[in-house]
C-alpha cells in the first residue's frame, strides 16, 4: 500500500427494521439524529475519516441497510465486500433480538470471509427511564456474542452513548486483522462524504 493511501473498509448496519440502525449512523456520523422515523427504503451509505490507536487513518464506508423483509433479497449486493457490521437489535424488544441469528447467518454467507461483527444493543435510554423496558438481559446478549466469536456492546443513539466507541472499535479490530493478513481493500473512487452522499431516504430511522 502505498504512503498516502488509506484503506477504506466497508462496515454494514444489519437487523429488523426500527432497531435504530440509522439513528446510530446520523449520530455517529454528524452528532444528530434523523428528523423523523420512515423506515429505511434500499440502502443508504456514505464514508468517515477515522484515526486508530496507532495513528493510521482509515476510511469507513458505513452502509445502512432496510430492516424490511421484502429486502432480504437484495442483500447479496448490500453485504458484497463489507469486512466488519453492527448486528442491531433494539433491547426493548426481544423479537428484534430473536432474528440476529438469521442476520449473522446472512453477513457470514454474504459478506467478506473474515468479516468482523459487533453486536449491537441500542435504545439504552429507554432502559434508563424504567428498567422494566428491558426485554434482553446483558448476560444474554454477552453469552451470545462469546459462543458466536462477537464483539458485543449496548448503545443510545439517543444520548449518543458508546456510539463513537462501537464504529471505532469495530474499525481497530478490522485493521488489525487485515494487518495479519493483508488483503486488497475496496476503492474509494467516487465515495463522497456523508454529508453529500445521495440517499433514497435521507430521514429514515430504521
Amino acid at each position: 500500500m502505498e504512503k498516502d493511501t488509506i484503506a477504506t473498509y466497508k462496515i454494514v448496519l444489519v437487523g429488523d427494521t426500527s432497531v435504530g440502525k440509522t439513528h446510530l449512523l446520523k449520530r455517529y456520523s454528524k452528532n444528530e439524529l434523523p428528523k423523523n422515523s420512515a423506515p429505511t427504503i434500499g440502502v443508504e451509505f456514505g464514508t468517515k475519516e477515522v484515526t486508530l490507536k496507532d495513528g493510521t487513518k482509515v476510511k469507513a464506508q458505513i452502509w445502512d441497510t432496510a430492516g424490511q423483509e421484502r429486502y432480504r433479497g437484495i442483500l447479496s449486493l448490500h453485504f458484497r465486500r463489507a469486512v466488519g457490521a453492527l448486528l442491531v437489535y433494539d433491547i426493548t424488544k426481544e423479537k428484534t433480538y430473536n432474528s440476529i441469528m438469521k442476520w449473522m447467518e446472512d453477513l457470514k454467507y454474504l459478506a467478506d470471509p473474515d468479516i468482523v461483527i459487533m453486536l449491537v444493543g441500542n435504545k439504552l435510554d429507554l432502559v434508563t427511564k424504567t428498567q422494566e423496558n428491558r426485554k434482553v438481559s446483558i448476560a444474554e446478549a454477552q453469552q451470545f456474542a462469546l459462543d458466536n466469536k462477537l464483539i458485543f456492546k449496548e448503545t443510545s443513539a439517543v444520548l449518543g452513548t458508546n456510539i463513537k466507541e462501537v464504529f471505532e472499535q469495530l474499525l481497530q479490530e478490522i485493521y488489525n486483522q487485515k494487518k495479519k493478513n493483508p488483503q486488497p481493500q475496496i476503492p474509494n473512487n467516487n465515495i463522497k462524504d456523508l454529508t453529500s452522499t445521495q440517499r433514497q431516504n435521507d430521514d429514515c430511522a430504521c
